[in-house]
């Protein structure tokens, strides 16, 4: 049977992460019936707070609709960056260097984090900070690349090397891009091995973990005094942190309103020759390319799989169909793998907010923290963390993220209707955007190189 056969045929449509990291079976616990803290959601921002509040003595019970872990934390593409969706040069000029950089400086704070939380707790996930290749998608982009990162380097300390075209096949077997950017230091991590170790410490430090508890209502009560409703019975807690992000429903109305889920879109390989991952990947840097609407594309940790993102927020269709979607994509970008077989299919549900900020806040006595947009695995750890510290009223729990007006707009319930056209939007951006004229000599080819 061809590969482009059984890549329509014969794959999984769980993650790719779940091979090495399955979904937990754990013994069930009863809900207990008054808890320190109650937090809603068992990803990575759950556990991270849950892990920070049990080992400052408080008890902690977390809840989940469904297996523990199921959603966008062992879902992601297992990036760990300082990305924000507001570029460094854009806040320079629209709220001034001194919150431009307070902003930045808590991205790599949020870097920080994860590292800190693999090392200190000795989990094996396949962290490693091996860099990441931006690759530009015209000469223009090339020259926005290059102002941004020329801009953060002056600012913010941070190293990057401008990739002329002629030289980017040292990072990407590809001639689709015009060049782009080294970030050295950023990471990439295995995220189904991240979260299973987050879950045997939390385990360890006492937590109760509640599988299958979907939480319908959170009724407050009065001060520190929170009825937390659940599909297998009733607490009461002194705080409650609601951490289901892309996920949250009707159980948390406010928060809700503020979110805009939508979906997320990957593909997995089946296991190739070393020479061919060496051949499209050559410096196993995690890639994502410099479009509003990003492919990404990465070695799996084990050097054995390509696995390549594409398509968000689009909407769901039947998973072949996606499959070939994606597919197509990837051979466009890197045509070695023309003929290589697709192993994994899947999907998970991210949030973006309508200020494109993360946030942590606290209403009603409820805290939430969410709204990652595409940061996921820092952000969730970094305000797991922060969160965790506001329960504790500890001063370590400010951030610039709980500082900010958590908007919504009139009318929104939580249903991302309006998600494809803006993504349909983002990619007519794109394209007007590569039309537009280099500003230097050649842009693409090497005139803006930078060491």
């Amino acid at each position: 049977m061809a590969a482009s056969d059984q890549s329509s045929d014969h794959f999984k449509t769980t993650p790719y992460w779940w091979e090495a990291a399955p979904r937990p079976e754990i013994a069930e616990q009863p809900v207990p019936r008054q808890i320190d803290a109650a937090i809603v959601g068992s990803g990575l921002t759950g556990l991270n707070a849950a892990l920070v509040l049990a080992r400052a003595g408080r008890s902690v019970a977390v809840f989940e609709a469904g297996v523990l872990g199921q959603g966008a934390s062992t879902r992601n593409a297992g990036y760990v960056g300082r990305t924000l969706k507001h570029h460094f040069g854009h806040l320079l000029e629209t709220l001034g260097p001194e919150k431009a950089i307070a902003i930045y400086r808590e991205m790599q704070a949020a870097f920080d984090a994860v590292r800190e939380r693999v090392e200190t707790e000795d989990i094996a996930c396949g962290f490693r900070a091996g860099g990441r290749f931006i690759p530009a998608p015209s000469p223009s982009h090339y020259e926005d690349l290059a102002a941004e990162f020329e801009a953060q380097r002056k600012y913010l300390g941070v190293e990057f090397e401008m990739v002329p075209r002629a030289a980017q096949r040292r990072e990407l077997a590809s001639d689709r891009y015009f060049g782009g950017a080294v970030i050295p230091d950023l990471a990439g991590i295995h995220p189904g091995l991240y979260h299973a170790g987050l879950l045997e410490r939390v385990r360890a430090a006492g937590v109760t973990l509640l599988a299958n508890a979907r939480v319908s209502r959170i009724g407050t009560e009065g001060p520190h005094r929170l009825r937390v409703a659940s599909a297998r019975g009733e607490c009461v807690a002194r705080d409650v942190l609601v951490a289901t992000n892309g996920y949250t429903d009707g159980a948390a109305p406010w928060l809700q309103r503020r979110l805009i889920p939508f979906d997320a879109y990957m593909i997995a390989t089946e296991a190739l020759t070393p020479e061919l991952i060496g051949r499209v990947l050559p410096t196993d840097r995690t890639v994502i390319d410099w479009n509003r609407d990003a492919a990404f594309v990465r070695r799996s940790p084990d050097s054995r799989h390509i696995l390549f993102g594409a398509l968000t927020g689009t909407r769901p269709e039947p998973p072949a169909v996606k499959l070939a979607k994606l597919r197509a994509w990837l051979t466009e970008m890197l045509p070695d793998l023309r003929d290589v077989g697709i192993g994994h299919s899947w999907t998970g549900r991210c949030a973006a907010t309508f200020d494109m900020y993360p946030h942590l806040a606290l209403r009603d006595g409820i805290h939430h923290a969410a709204g990652y947009c595409f940061a996921g695995i820092p952000m969730g750890t970094y305000l797991g963390r922060k969160a965790a510290f506001s329960i504790l009223e500890a001063p370590e729990a400010h951030t610039v993220f709980a500082d900010r007006r958590f908007p919504t707009m009139p009318f929104h319930r939580g249903r991302s209707w309006f998600v494809p056209p803006v993504m349909r939007l983002y990619r007519w951006l794109d394209k007007r955007d590569a039309r537009r004229p280099a500003a230097g000599t050649g842009g693409g080819q090497g005139a803006l190189q930078t060491s």
